[in-house]
């Protein structure tokens, strides 16, 4: 059956443009409604930031009115819960329906994910996306400096008074639902990137946890390039220090640092400091190994033209620097 799904008019924001888009992709036929006439919002099997109402049942997600007290508990680094945020449209919607949204994408993949799996992967999303569209529109955090988080990029896309000069209303409506379905499909864009990802990585997962183990635990070998290992690294193996793989140039290999945590730049092992920037010959001499092609000035990775040479490499790199910090 047709789902009439109704938003404010007018500007449109990420959480709005976020929400609409979840539930249009989960109830293909429906209509988009963008008004603020109370009747119509009533008629509506879905009211998105406007209505004031929060009703999942009925299918209503607002968050303005003054009794509104929907909101999340962050944990602190022990677990302990640490401030409130208050929830804004998307987050609701993304709260009842990210699972299923979730299964969705992942059916579209040919992945059947359990319900432990969907949970996990729609939390993610929660935490690194969704929670941030919300802190933006209640004012809580600008989350990124100038224009460069999702909700200003995403306020670019509504119409200007230049723009809007001679229209009609109609016209008007019409452009700034144009408008509105763009932030729609830019947003999903994003969020199905991301969910892609973390399926690719759950998949991944069992691959990496069955890496041949070299060097005493230190250096894991992953026969398959282009695997998504940092998280399963980072919290499952705490001995590993380098992850060696397949290049995507046949025959080269690749050499990683491991982060001390996810989403840190701080490597449990850097690579030694005499290689930093080095190219081929330089490399070369510098390592006594022919075939070693590059290592980034940074120290977080390297490069030889076979494996043998970046197994080579590793063993230079865990001589060079035998203990770590935990």
């Amino acid at each position: 059956m047709t789902k009439r799904i109704a938003t404010h008019s007018g500007a449109h924001h990420a959480d709005d443009a976020f929400a609409v888009a979840v539930l249009a992709e989960l109830f293909p036929d429906h209509i988009l409604l963008r008004t603020r006439d109370p009747d119509e919002v009533a008629r509506a099997d879905f009211a998105v930031d406007v209505g004031g109402e929060w009703d999942p049942g009925r299918g209503r997600f607002d968050h303005h009115q003054r009794a509104f007290d929907g909101a999340r508990t962050r944990l602190d680094a022990q677990g302990q819960p640490q401030r409130a945020e208050p929830y804004a449209s998307a987050g609701l919607v993304w709260r009842e329906y990210g699972s299923a949204y979730v299964r969705q994408l992942a059916e579209r993949m040919g992945q059947h994910l359990d319900d432990t799996a969907l949970a996990r992967i729609a939390q993610d999303a929660d935490s690194e996306l969704v929670r941030y569209l919300d802190l933006v529109d209640n004012g809580e955090e600008a989350v990124a400096p100038g224009i460069f988080g999702l909700s200003e990029l995403l306020s670019l896309l509504n119409t200007d008074w230049m723009e809007e000069q001679g229209l009609t209303r109609e016209a008007h409506a019409a452009l700034q639902m144009e408008r509105f379905r763009e932030a729609m499909a830019l947003v999903r864009r994003f969020l199905d990137a991301f969910l892609r990802r973390r399926v690719g990585q759950l998949l991944a997962a069992g691959k990496v946890r069955a890496g041949q183990r070299l060097f005493e635990g230190r250096v894991l070998y992953l026969s398959e390039g282009g695997m998504p290992w940092t998280r399963v690294v980072v919290e499952e193996m705490p001995e590993v220090l380098l992850v060696l793989y397949p290049d995507a140039e046949p025959g080269r290999h690749q050499l990683r640092t491991v982060p001390r945590r996810m989403g840190s730049f701080e490597a449990r092992m850097d690579l030694p400091a005499a290689w930093a920037g080095l190219r081929d010959a330089e490399l070369a001499a510098a390592t006594g190994v022919p075939d070693a092609a590059f290592c980034h000035r940074n120290l977080f990775i390297a490069v030889a033209r076979s494996f043998e040479g970046a197994l080579r490499l590793a063993e230079l790199a865990l001589a060079a620097s035998p203990i770590i910090a935990s």
